[in-house]
């Protein structure tokens, strides 16, 4: 009797797990359904001409795919005066987010480790104002920006968007090899400065070499955040020097009579591709320097 208890006891529970497991997946392939279904439209609409945009459901599979609508938003999409699509916005916006990236995580690296390594009178306060700039809103530093691009006759230009950019990272980067360097052991750093190193030897040859997880962290981070920036692009830059995501709102601000949603869209999933991109190859490296830098100082 005892047996038979324990047999459909063990059935019951074997089955709730089951059901538990069931609901869990079933909940998150709707949500990844949700969230998925906007791309799907994305790319099924670049592929319909607009006769079937017109005639079709907007879920359905295009009848006769084609990349023609890929074609003129690259090449053709007007974006300005010759319309030269928004292939040579690319180039521009690499040509800022390269330097951008490069010079805040940098710069991040050095202060992270100035502020846990080689401390100081106040470097609290001085960690907490880099904190305090993480949350300063975009809108709050355009009008100083513009005013001092101006002055260093910067204004308008990819280089002085790109400096906004970088000085508007610093602090997250900071803030990301702060936390990560203070779970580092300092006698690491005490025995080679005993050996005669020096700030920048030590940052150099044994700080940086250790720090590829949260490396990653703050490239993908600010690479993301610059590319997909729109208001500092549109503040600070105009015509031929505007950035990718400028370009993509001039695409569609700039079509006359029926707007050619498939052109829109492949102009979309362009401009987007380069972050999903790096997203699909890094996510997980994303991830685990995030983890590694969760120690609290």
């Amino acid at each position: 009797m005892s047996n038979s208890v324990s047999a459909s006891s063990g059935v019951g529970l074997n089955f709730g797990r089951i059901a538990g497991r069931v609901l869990v997946l079933g909940t998150l392939a709707l949500f990844v359904l949700y969230f998925l279904a906007p791309l799907f439209v994305m790319i099924t609409t670049s592929l319909k001409s607009m006769p079937e945009i017109r005639a079709g459901n907007i879920i359905s599979l295009p009848r006769d795919p084609s990349f023609e609508a890929w074609r003129v938003a690259w090449q053709e999409a007007c974006v300005g005066v010759e319309c030269p699509g928004i292939r040579g916005f690319y180039k521009n916006t690499f040509l800022m987010v390269i330097p951008a990236v490069t010079v805040s995580t940098l710069l991040g690296a050095i202060n992270g480790f100035a502020l846990t390594k080689y401390r100081f009178t106040g470097h609290r306060l001085v960690f907490g104002l880099f904190m305090f700039g993480c949350f300063i809103p975009h809108q709050a530093i355009i009008l100083p920006m513009a005013r001092a691009l101006g002055m260093m006759d910067l204004s308008g230009s990819l280089w002085g968007l790109a400096l906004v950019h970088t000085v508007y990272g610093i602090p997250f980067t900071t803030m990301f090899f702060r936390n990560y360097y203070i779970s580092i052991p300092q006698e690491l750093v005490k025995a080679a400065r005993v050996d005669g190193a020096g700030f920048f030897r030590i940052f150099w040859s044994i700080m940086l070499p250790i720090s590829a997880p949260i490396i990653i962290v703050s490239v993908i981070w600010q690479f993301t955040n610059i590319w997909n920036d729109f208001l500092f692009g549109a503040s600070f830059t105009y015509g031929a020097n505007a950035p990718i995501m400028v370009a993509l709102n001039n695409i569609v601000n700039t079509s006359t009579g029926e707007r050619p949603y498939n052109v829109h869209m492949a102009a979309a999933i362009m401009a987007a591709l380069p972050t999903l991109v790096i997203y699909v190859l890094a996510g997980r490296y994303f991830v685990r320097g995030l983890v590694a830098g969760s120690v609290k100082g």
